[in-house]
């Protein structure tokens, strides 16, 4: 039977429940200092026990003594946990987002709020998969320490900072006393993006305000003249042409299109060469939803296995921080299958892929787009130079970094 079983069985009993409420809190401490002995600590103390114990047994002086002395370092050991830690900490950020590559500090602040003088301690804190520490000097009463240090901002990542922990221990490790101060604070690497000027941001402008076959009871560019029918809205009703025919006659429109961009990013491992592609597809996402969230477009920002948020900047590259490779099947083509199925009245899709994705791949995802859509395809390749070509309906920018994304839009322009 476990302890656990056994522990709620005896709970049953009545006057087992009034010696367990009494014994809670001591209990609780019981189990927290043992907490604080580590592997080490537990071999000195039951080798000082042993030994102490078969020297009394045997008449072995130095047994004896071995053994007392053991317990005793155990004991004094334990003596560096036992007090107060009269802490308040404050971690800081520097900044809570940063571009991969930009400096990133974080600082520690410590204040020691007793009335007295404080020992020395240690101050631990897990920063993404690494750990900072350094230690913490004594401080006399209202005392302060501020600890500095830098953040590597490489790679994008969301990365965790703290939680801050302050710990007490001997010089030989054999107790560990450790006090949680903060919580954790995320900092977010965004992706590098450059500026695409207003000419380069491929086919945003032209796309702007154009009118499309589809009918609309209201607009902007008048299309013809029909009977009226129950539900139509009267402020459209022709009234001159009504006094004309002697029937009520309605205006009709032309649907006028609104530049609505969908930015398709394949994150499926498979599209792509190696994680440097993955990077600069991400780039040239980040890029072209700045440059439409920066000319007030509507953007939908999708990849093949969800859809993104991307009503502010902050949003937008918060989204792309978080994205990380997956498995499966359908890359483009999935994209543009989901462009087709969800994202209504779009005018614009931009897919944006790997070297690995094929120019049959891309034709088929320009076959199932909607007709009258316009399709432009980022295709990020590290190895060749930046070109543009055209596959079926499909305008393919091949750039092998985020710096060619600029220039090679305005030759697709042209």
């Amino acid at each position: 039977m476990s302890s656990t079983s056994l522990t709620q069985r005896l709970s049953t009993i009545p006057g087992v429940q009034v010696a367990l409420a009494r014994t809670r809190m001591p209990r609780k401490l019981v189990a927290g200092a043992l907490g604080w002995i580590g592997l080490v600590g537990w071999v000195v103390l039951a080798t000082g026990a042993v030994t102490w114990h078969a020297g009394r047994r045997l008449g072995w002086l130095e047994l004896f003594v071995a053994g007392v002395a053991l317990v005793a370092i155990f004991v004094v050991a334990l003596g560096f946990t036992l007090g107060r830690q009269p802490y308040e900490v404050e971690l800081r950020l520097s900044d809570r987002r940063v571009v991969v590559g930009e400096r990133a500090m974080a600082g520690v602040v410590v204040r020691n709020t007793a009335h007295r003088h404080v020992l020395p301690a240690r101050i631990e804190m897990p920063v993404g998969s690494a750990q900072v520490s350094f230690a913490l000097p004594g401080l006399p009463r209202d005392g302060e320490h501020e600890e500095l240090f830098a953040i590597p901002t490489a790679h994008r990542a969301v990365i965790d900072v703290g939680p801050v922990r302050s710990v007490r221990g001997d010089p030989l490790g054999l107790v560990r006393r450790a006090m949680t101060w903060t919580d954790v604070h995320e900092l977010y690497v965004h992706p590098r993006t450059v500026r695409l000027a207003s000419t380069a941001a491929g086919f945003l402008h032209d796309l702007e305000g154009q009118t499309t076959q589809q009918i609309t009871p209201s607009d902007l560019a008048f299309h013809d003249l029909r009977e009226y029918r129950p539900g139509d809205d009267r402020r459209h009703i022709h009234w001159r042409s009504t006094a004309r025919t002697g029937t009520l006659m309605v205006r009709q429109f032309e649907e006028t299109r609104r530049s609505h961009i969908v930015v398709g990013l394949s994150r499926n491992e498979v599209d792509y060469y190696d994680g440097d592609e993955l990077e600069t597809a991400i780039s040239s996402a980040g890029s072209l939803g700045l440059q439409a969230i920066e000319e007030e477009k509507d953007l939908t920002l999708l990849t093949n296995h969800e859809s993104l948020p991307a009503l502010s900047r902050r949003q937008l590259l918060d989204g792309l921080t978080r994205l990380e490779t997956a498995s499966g099947r359908g890359g483009v083509i999935s994209i543009g299958r989901t462009i087709a199925r969800e994202v209504e009245h779009a005018s614009l899709a931009i897919l944006i892929c790997g070297s690995t994705v094929t120019a049959h791949d891309l034709r088929a995802a320009g076959a199932v787009l909607p007709v009258g859509l316009r399709a432009l395809a980022v295709r990020v390749d590290g190895d060749a130079t930046a070109a543009v070509s055209t596959v079926g309906v499909v305008t393919v920018v091949t750039v092998p970094t985020v710096d060619e994304l600029a220039r090679t839009l305005r030759k697709a322009m042209r």
